[in-house]
């Protein structure tokens, strides 16, 4: 079980077919594709890697990506992406703690991580890359199930982030329940690369190439208004993967809302919380196309997930409360709500979001103590609160660090922050929980303004006609942004440090 095998499969049965493109260029089709990763492999064994060494990505979405990717994995090396947009030393630290012994990062960020890693910095396009393209094919590493392929650093909204181990066995059951749970693939289908191929989109990717579809990289190299609407247009079954943020945009572009969607079959989401307003404001521009999905980089993309059909018909007919449900457990996945001991807790109580399965990782690299408390007695702890209703759908509630307890009280942030999107003159909202001496903590919510920024007078109007009295907040904050990560998720940290500050 190797996931290079994917791609020698595909490349046997489909060789003609797209593999990558660039816009409406194709640049590889699978039997190339499947000879520039053998290539890149023989070309990285030649500069000394062997079989459990670990690349460094740090890329860009472009072309290139999707066979080194595979590069890593026909020689039996583990990837270890980094998101692009990460400051070099930030790249560094990742690359130190996988102990990478090779990196290939875009132009732009070579200087930088070269200042930063011990081991060769190669750019992407390049004369040494290209070089390494040109090398003999190196014959497809037999991969064990259990051995290391991609190593996916978290997202440090808390501190350094940690590297979660996935295995080829990790990433073979997603892709596998992504043609169960989402969708049938064929070589007709595309898969658009608009999000970061070092995240979601580029896990998606195995399973499109499991079954011979195109891979797209948009020629802008991210979104562009009249570029999507070319490809709504061309197209004949298209899918992305977008966060919320993007699909806002996409929903108040002109020019996508007057391309035909006949070609779209699928949009992805899921990155983050998606509150009901922008659901039914997807919905609404988009259809019956829309899949909400729930994941860690501890269980890459497969944990729970809302199909369209279902998202859709929720959307029409209700019960309302299921618009933001994360619905199902994925495919071979089982997901249980426990209390502080694990026990499962009955229908429509709040506990921790337990996972269990084979896309679930083996640890966190170097750091013994943090995967003894994330996986406990056979169980992924999430460190996510939620709640399952009878018929199994699961609603996400908070980060567990980040539920507030006032007064013995539990308040959670995102339910709160439901409440203050809905008013029109607010474009996003953090709720957080600031020490207090007579409370333990109170709720403090921190806007940013549609246009003209609302009054606290009725923001507090609004939470009290939605909201149980002690849920509301009893400070509110209007910034004009809201401190983000790399992969876009709310520092609510430092939302809290920033507002502590004076607090008694």
């Amino acid at each position: 079980m190797t996931l290079a095998l994917l791609l020698s499969n595909a490349a046997r049965r489909w060789g003609d077919r797209p593999a990558v493109s660039a816009g409406a260029s194709v640049l590889l089709d699978y039997a190339g594709f499947a000879e520039r990763a053998a290539r890149l492999a023989g070309g990285m064994a030649a500069t000394g890697l062997r079989p459990g060494d670990r690349v460094l990505l740090a890329m860009h979405n472009n072309p290139d990506y999707l066979p080194l990717l595979f590069a890593c994995w026909w020689g039996g090396f583990a990837a270890v992406p980094a998101n692009a947009r990460l400051h070099p030393a930030e790249t560094g630290f990742i690359g130190q703690d996988a102990g990478a012994a090779l990196a290939f990062v875009s132009e732009d960020l070579a200087e930088g991580v070269a200042a930063e890693l011990p081991c060769p910095v190669l750019v992407q396009g390049g004369a040494e890359a290209a070089r390494l393209a040109q090398a003999d094919p190196l014959p497809r590493h037999a991969a064990g199930p259990d051995d290391l392929a991609w190593i996916f650093y978290t997202s440090g909204t808390t501190g350094k982030p940690k590297g979660a181990m996935l295995s080829h066995r990790n990433l073979t059951a997603m892709a596998i329940a992504y043609l169960a749970d989402v969708d049938a693939l064929t070589p007709r289908d595309a898969l658009l690369h608009l999000a970061a191929t070092s995240h979601a989109s580029g896990l998606f990717a195995l399973s499109f190439v499991a079954k011979g579809a195109n891979n797209i990289l948009p020629e802008a190299g991210g979104y562009d208004a009249e570029e999507m609407a070319d490809l709504l247009r061309r197209e004949r079954s298209l899918t992305f993967f977008a966060p919320s943020v993007l699909l806002r945009r996409m929903a108040a572009d002109g020019a996508v809302r007057e391309a035909p969607l006949d070609g779209l079959r699928t949009i992805l989401t899921g990155a983050g919380p998606i509150y009901a307003e922008d659901i039914r404001l997807f919905l609404d521009a988009f259809g019956p196309r829309l899949w909400n999905g729930y994941g860690q980089g501890e269980s890459p993309c497969t944990i729970t997930a809302i199909d369209k059909e279902t998202l859709w018909d929720v959307h029409r007919s209700g019960p309302a409360e299921r618009l933001t449900s994360v619905g199902w457990a994925r495919t071979g996945i089982e997901v249980r709500v426990a209390d502080a001991e694990g026990r499962a807790v009955a229908p429509g109580e709040s506990g921790e979001v337990l996972v269990r399965g084979d896309t679930v990782m083996a640890g966190y690299l170097n750091r013994p103590e943090a995967t003894a408390e994330a996986l406990r007695h056979g169980w992924l702890h999430t460190g996510d609160m939620g709640r399952m209703d009878a018929q199994g759908f699961l609603h996400l509630l908070d980060r567990k660090k980040d539920m507030i307890v006032s007064g013995g009280m539990n308040v959670y942030a995102r339910e709160v922050e439901e409440v203050l999107l809905g008013h029109p003159q607010v474009a996003e909202a953090a709720v957080i929980g600031l020490p207090d001496a007579e409370w333990g903590e109170t709720v403090c919510a921190v806007v940013v303004p549609e246009g003209p920024a609302p009054s606290a007078a009725d923001l507090d109007a609004l939470c009290l006609s939605r909201l149980a009295r002690f849920k509301r907040p009893k400070r509110y904050e209007v910034v004009q942004d809201l401190p983000k990560n790399s992969a876009g998720k709310v520092l609510k940290t430092d939302l809290r440090a920033q507002f502590t500050q004076g607090v008694r």
